[in-house]
């Protein structure tokens, strides 16, 4: 994609690619401020109302923020990476991989019934009483809001254990659920999609008004076929790369039956 509009374009699209231009030639840097909104409306010669719509683009898109009585400022590029593959056996040979860049609150642990999507992926009546844990996750270095999200283990599992308690377990959730089930995690399926927040979400994370967010709901089973746990986990959107490396299958796969959207 390039920011070549053309001169039919809205003037504040075409203030909005220029700026974006510059950021990506390094022209503006990460962390700098941005030049006052009255400076800039004298710049491009517009009214402030155009500014600030060229601004809005640029911060819906996670290219810039604001900070309430110091200015708007470019953000830093880092994303989040997250790889689904292999993320077991990593987390088995390293547990430092799990908190190397991320500080965990459990805000919640306890039993709760779930409805929706979430019983769906456990294959349960909604209002199914379950152990559901709900954590925060915090950029160490900036205390940001990175992600939210929250554990579903099924209760002959987690009910009446440490689970229950709200504190950051020891070592990785899922061996602990292998521990505590006498089963190992054997296979396991993600759902992904990007929306809307939510209210909630938003104020956790902090999010502008109209950045979408990311979401994926893991389905983790033995291999006898039980389910060990449903999780789910929501980040902005301009925050995160997921990447899925595999091996390129020699032979045909069957196709995915056809499904309703």
């Amino acid at each position: 994609m390039t920011d070549d509009l053309g001169a039919r374009a809205p003037k504040y699209l075409q203030i909005a690619a220029e700026l974006r231009r510059s950021i990506r030639e390094g022209q503006i840097k990460a962390g700098e401020r941005l030049p006052a909104e009255t400076a800039l409306a004298e710049r491009f010669r517009v009214s402030p109302i155009t500014l600030r719509n060229a601004i809005g683009v640029l911060r819906a898109e996670g290219l810039i923020e604001s900070r309430h009585g110091v200015g708007t400022f470019v953000r830093e590029s880092r994303r989040l990476q997250r790889r689904s593959r292999h993320r077991y056996g990593r987390a088995r040979n390293d547990q430092k991989l799990l908190t190397a860049h991320l500080r965990h609150e459990i805000v919640f642990a306890g039993r709760a019934s779930v409805a929706g999507e979430i019983a769906a992926a456990m294959d349960v009546p909604a209002g199914t009483e379950v152990v559901v844990r709900r954590r925060h996750l915090f950029d160490r270095d900036t205390g940001r809001p990175e992600e939210i999200g929250a554990s579903y283990i099924p209760t002959e599992v987690a009910g009446g254990t440490y689970l229950e308690e709200p504190k950051v377990v020891p070592k990785a959730l899922f061996l602990c659920i292998e521990e505590l089930s006498g089963k190992r995690y054997t296979t396991a399926r993600d759902h992904w999609l990007s929306r809307l927040p939510t209210a909630e979400e938003t104020a956790a994370l902090e999010l502008p008004t109209g950045a979408p967010v990311m979401q994926v709901i893991h389905v983790a089973r033995a291999e006898d076929g039980s389910l060990l746990e449903v999780s789910e986990s929501v980040w902005p959107a301009d925050r995160i790369v997921v990447i899925d490396e595999y091996e390129v299958e020699p032979e045909p796969a069957e196709p995915d039956a056809p499904s309703e959207v």
